[in-house]
């Protein structure tokens, strides 16, 4: 309430602070609570930068967390594919956040009992692991190869 009166009812930093309050109430067992300002964090960073940012992107991993820790892994699945599209649209598909989205993903699946389905998610996530960590030395080992991967 009282950085709302301050900040606004659509300033990026009351979302931010929303966010935090939720991630304490979820941390509390208060996952009603959570999920209502997970909910107005992610309208208020959509209704400031749009629907493809970063921030939109976190708020809906955080939401997503909080149904999946619910069990409520049909609310829970669309929202964690969300942010995975965001976050490749705003970094690429090789960035660490894609690959921890991925990976949450996974889990859900997992946890449903749905394997065939998590298994290539486990898999991506540890190809993209392996991808970010050799990339220079594959570059550099491989010069014919990393001529033509970067259009030279």
């Amino acid at each position: 309430e009282i950085g709302e009166k301050t900040l606004g009812p659509n300033h990026p930093d009351l979302a931010t602070r929303l966010n935090n309050l939720a991630g304490l109430l979820e941390n509390q067992g208060k996952y009603d609570e959570a999920k209502l300002l997970y909910e107005r964090a992610i309208e208020i960073d959509k209704k400031i930068y749009g629907p493809n940012h970063a921030g939109v992107a976190t708020n809906l991993s955080n939401l997503a967390g909080l149904l999946k820790k619910q069990g409520k892994y049909d609310e829970a699945k669309p929202l964690f594919e969300r942010a995975i599209e965001i976050w490749e649209k705003v970094h690429g598909p090789n960035h660490p956040h894609v690959a921890t989205m991925l990976s949450n993903l996974a889990g859900l699946l997992k946890d449903q009992g749905k394997y065939d389905e998590a298994k290539p998610l486990c898999f991506t996530n540890v190809l993209l692991k392996l991808i970010r960590k050799f990339t220079v030395q594959i570059m550099q080992v491989l010069p014919p190869i990393s001529a033509t991967l970067l259009g030279c």
